[in-house]
This record gives C-alpha cells, sequence and structure tokens, in this order.
C-alpha cells in the first residue's frame, strides 16, 4: 500500500477547486481516492446541510474524474464532515488516497482503511447493538488497512442521528428508542460509536456495553476515538489511520491525548511523536511536513477548567459544540502556526472526560 494524503481548503461547502487543480497538475488520481474527511462551515447540529452538500460535491468530482457514477463513489469512499468552523478555524478537507506500493517499504508508514456498516433501526441507535455493530465496522476497516492495534492512531465514525420521521416510524411498529430529542440522539450516536471503537481496539471490555455506561460513564473511553453524528445517514462510515511496515507511504501518523480544552502540552507530544521539533512552537523549518492535525473536544463536563468555572452548558444562544471548537482550535493553531484544523466537537467517550485525542498526521523525517 502507498498511502497519500492531501489538505485543500474551501471557500464554500461546494467549493472543490482545490482539490480539482490537484487533479489536474497529476497529484493524484480520482479512482485513488479511498476518504475524504473534513470540516464545514455550518452549525454542526442536526440541521446543517453543509454536510451533505460538500459530500455530493466531492462525490460529483471524483465521478467525473475517474468516470464512475455518483453512486459507485458513494459506495466506495466514505466521505466524513465535521461541521462548524467556530472561531479562526477554517473550512477544509484531507482527502486521502490509496495505490500500488511505490518501491520497498522502510518503517511503519500510514496506511489507511475503510469500511461501511449496515444501516441502524431507530431502536437500535444509541444502545449496545449499535455500539457493536460500529466494533464491527472498526475490525472491518482494520483488516482493510493491515494495521496491528498497537499501531492505531486515529479512528474516524460517522454515523447517524435520529429524526422525528425516524422516531415515528420506529413507535409506529410499537419500538420504544433512546430520546426523542433529535439534538441529544447525536450524542448518543457519538457515545455508542466511540465505545464500538474502543472494543474493537482492544481499550474497551464489550461486557461493558449496556444501557448504563453509553453516554453515561465516561471513566470508559477510547484514545483513538473520534465520532460525529448526522441525519445525512443511519449506518457507520468508517476511516481508520494507523502506520504498517507493509506501507511504502512517505507520511506517518501518531497522537497523544489532550487532559483538557487548554492542554497545549498534548499538542506538543503528538508532535513529536510524529517525528516533528517542536519546543513552544512547531519549528518553522518542520511546518512544511505537517498534513494535519485531528482532534476531539468537550467542555469539562464537571463545569470547570483548572478550577476555574465555565458557563458553556449554560449558554443558552450558542451551543456549547460550538464554544469548544474555537477555544482548542485557537490552543492547536497555537502551536502549529495554523487554523487550518480539524476539530469536532462531542467527545463523549473520546478520551478522558474534557478532554480527546489529538491526532497527528506529517511527512517522515528525509521523505521515505
Amino acid at each position: 500500500m502507498h498511502a497519500q494524503a492531501f489538505k485543500v481548503g474551501m471557500r464554500a461547502p461546494d467549493d472543490v477547486a482545490e482539490a480539482a487543480k490537484l487533479l489536474d497538475q497529476g497529484a493524484f488520481k480520482a479512482e485513488h481516492v479511498v476518504a475524504i474527511l473534513g470540516k464545514t462551515e455550518g452549525n454542526g447540529g442536526v440541521n446543517d446541510y453543509t454536510r451533505a452538500l460538500a459530500t455530493l460535491s466531492f462525490q460529483l468530482l471524483l465521478a467525473e474524474r475517474s468516470g464512475q457514477k455518483v453512486t459507485a463513489i458513494a459506495k466506495r469512499v466514505p466521505i466524513i464532515w465535521s461541521g462548524g468552523t467556530e472561531g479562526l478555524m477554517s473550512p477544509h478537507a484531507t482527502i486521502f488516497t490509496r495505490e500500488p506500493d511505490r518501491g520497498s517499504p522502510t518503517g511503519k508508514r500510514l496506511a489507511i482503511g475503510t469500511a461501511y456498516t449496515r444501516d441502524l433501526l431507530p431502536e437500535e441507535f444509541g444502545t449496545a447493538v449499535h455500539a457493536r455493530v460500529a466494533a464491527d465496522g472498526v475490525r472491518a476497516a482494520i483488516k482493510d488497512a493491515g494495521i496491528d492495534a498497537m499501531d492505531l492512531h486515529f479512528v474516524q465514525i460517522k454515523t447517524g442521528a435520529l429524526t422525528t420521521e425516524r422516531v415515528n416510524e420506529a413507535r409506529r411498529r410499537g419500538k420504544g428508542v433512546i430520546t426523542s430529542d433529535t439534538y441529544k440522539s447525536m450524542a448518543y450516536g457519538r457515545a455508542a460509536a466511540a465505545l464500538g471503537i474502543g472494543v474493537a481496539s482492544g481499550e474497551v471490555d464489550a461486557s461493558k456495553l449496556d444501557a448504563g455506561v453509553i453516554g453515561q460513564e465516561f471513566s470508559i473511553f477510547s484514545e483513538i476515538a473520534s465520532t460525529s453524528s448526522g441525519v445525512e445517514l443511519m449506518n457507520c462510515e468508517v476511516i481508520v489511520l494507523g502506520n504498517s511496515r507493509q506501507s511504502t507511504s512517505e507520511l506517518v501518523m501518531a497522537h497523544a491525548v489532550m487532559k483538557d480544552a487548554i492542554d497545549a502540552g498534548g499538542v506538543r507530544e503528538a508532535l513529536r511523536r510524529a517525528g516533528l521539533a517542536v519546543d513552544s512552537e512547531l519549528a518553522e523549518a518542520d511546518r512544511a511536513r505537517l498534513i494535519n492535525v485531528f482532534v476531539k473536544c468537550e467542555p469539562d463536563p464537571s463545569g470547570a477548567t483548572r478550577g476555574r468555572r465555565h458557563v458553556m452548558f449554560e449558554d443558552s444562544d450558542i451551543n456549547y459544540t460550538r464554544h469548544i471548537r474555537g477555544v482548542v482550535n485557537g490552543v492547536v493553531a497555537s502551536v502549529t502556526g495554523d487554523t487550518m484544523c480539524y476539530v469536532s466537537a462531542g467527545a463523549e467517550h473520546q478520551g478522558p472526560p474534557g478532554g480527546g485525542v489529538v491526532a497527528v498526521l506529517a511527512r517522515a523525517a528525509g521523505g521515505r
């Protein structure tokens, strides 16, 4: 496997101009694209249309350039968006490609795996069934990538959300749902998918998947999980990123954990583990080697950060997910010097309470 990644900026949710330019230049081929992960400028909520718009825009581009139908692209390339680019966060997409080997492996380098699960029924959503389905999808993606569990560094799942129509459909069949609050359903979806990642990676005991844990017992978590939720699907789309000795990529993954929203030390540690030089800030000479940083975050559920009260949960005008994305993006950018990074909120079971995974994708020293 020869894996590559390309980060492209976006001027609007349907803007694929930078990606099209790279295709024109021959940087990669559309048929080699296996996954896209990005940030759109919507509200990140139930009614965030920018995710579906951005997905369709990239599907149309890949279909046009590869000669495949859009339906074929949709079944082959997971395109996952986290809505909300608050503060200075810049909308963008990271395009992952995979093609035949180039030369011989020279160490553990980037490997990518993807998978799709079956659609979940509304009554299964946010439950142990949801977590088990997610775990099966992650196992399939790990196998697709050829990565050992010890070399996993970032697992992204996009899962669904309940809508009023889906809730009513379940009730017509005499089935109950985890919640009738559509916004809260997104949190349950993220939580179940995150625990599924933990089960597949060996971080979480499968016997702990019960109603008293999902979305409630946050001392149980995965350190490599990142999950998002949206009404545009009802299955789990999975992207697995890690390192493999079989890969001939020039890129490498690493991760650390941010213990809270202002843990710049965690960001620096992840950068160092990726082989980048960083003191207080990323060294100027290494900035060109950094492809992207992927972060999950949430406000500390205690209502305080390092002993200082925050009011993100009490703000009735702006949801806490929008506050925290802007904060954490600022912390990451203060270290990397780049506001174009992937920061996703809602970190239920994704890292310690109030914190989350911070993963780094970079070019290895010396290229290969």
